[in-house]
Order: structure tokens, then sequence, then C-alpha cells
């Protein structure tokens, strides 16, 4: 049974309750995975991807299938360093089990994304993140409310105190990278990235 408290405290009880979410089964939609949770050790940024696929769902960690490895190759980062860097989430917490064409994932249906706001907005809360990385065109339409990934990739934005700087999703699935403007694009994006991670650092060493 999902428990969703009125307040959290601390980001340990939010992640006890959203580690065994059902909301969206008990909504009746088909999921094949439980919420992917990562603990938080200290992480200075947020990363905002789409949603968990099969093998982040076998392994309950996020990014650890081929495009999680294309992901820290655009930031050069090793595995150690991404996720002690990047405390990682998504519109949705759970693996949405394959799209009905037989290609690539399931797209989260709107009121799964609904149903899973609850806890990105109250790590959002308790984080208090200086900066977001939304990857995918799903992910910068629901925290930034941009419309697709060419208007927004290369760019730095604001969020609600943070820096926000887009990427596009690592997979290919949509052939977005395929453009070679598209992949300078991403260069550019990473170089800001590694920047304002840079800036993070040398604020916290500050103080």
């Amino acid at each position: 049974m999902t428990r969703r408290r009125s307040s959290y405290r601390s980001l340990a009880s939010l992640q006890r309750d959203n580690r065994v979410c059902r909301a969206c089964v008990e909504a009746g939609y088909p999921l094949e995975s439980l919420p992917i949770v990562q603990p938080y050790e200290g992480q200075r940024a947020y990363m905002f991807g789409q949603a968990p696929g099969v093998q982040e769902g076998e392994e309950r960690r996020p990014w650890r299938g081929r495009a999680g490895r294309t992901l820290r190759r655009w930031l050069d980062l090793d595995e150690d360093e991404f996720y002690a860097t990047f405390y990682c989430a998504s519109v949705t917490r759970c693996y949405p089990g394959k799209a009905a064409s037989g290609r690539g994932d399931r797209t989260p249906a709107p009121r799964e994304q609904e149903l899973c706001a609850f806890w990105r907005d109250w790590e959002w809360r308790l984080l208090r993140p200086r900066l977001v990385v939304p990857v995918g065109g799903l992910a910068a339409r629901r925290l930034l409310g941009l419309k697709s990934v060419s208007e927004c990739v290369g760019r730095r934005f604001e969020h609600d105190g943070a820096v926000a700087i887009p990427l596009p999703h690592p997979s290919g699935a949509s052939g977005w990278l395929n453009d070679p403007a598209n992949r300078a694009r991403v260069v550019e994006a990473a170089a800001l990235i590694r920047e304002e991670l840079r800036a993070v650092g040398r604020e916290e060493e500050g103080r």
C-alpha cells in the first residue's frame, strides 16, 4: 500500500516511502519494477531523466545500461565520479515496460507522471540542488516547460534557484543525435555542466 506523508523532514524518510510506492500500479498502470531510488551520499547536483530502463529495473540503480555509459562519456566522468556527483531521479521511478510497437520503452502516461511528481517535488525541497541536468525531452518539459531538446541543449536556464542545463536522451532512439549540429550542442552542454560543477565545488570549498 502506497504511503505518502503530508510532509517530510529528511530525505531518508522520503526515500523509505518512495522505494515501496505502488501508486501507479494501484491506478491500473502496468509496471515492471519497483521504484529506483538512489542512495543520497552528499551529491551536489540533480540529474532528472524520463524513467528507468530494463537494466535499471533489474539492478535497482539508475543509468546502468548503455545509455548510462554514453552519458558518463559525454560528461567525462567514470562510474564512481558520476554517482558521487549526481543524485539521479526521473519523471517516473519504475521501469514502465516495452512500448507497444516493440521499439524502445513505453513512455509513462501523463497520469503516471503526475502521480510520481510528488516524489520529485519533495526531493527538490529537501535537496535544494544548485545544478540540475534534465535528460531527454520529457524531463525538460516536465521540469522546465520546454517543448523540445533542440531549443534547449547547449543552453543554461534558471529553475527555482538552480542552474538547469539540459541534455538529450543518450539512447539515441529518436535519431536526434544523428545530426552533427545536434552532437555539437551536446558537446557545448557537457562543457557547461562541467563548468557549473567546478563553480559549485569552489563554492563548497569556500564555506
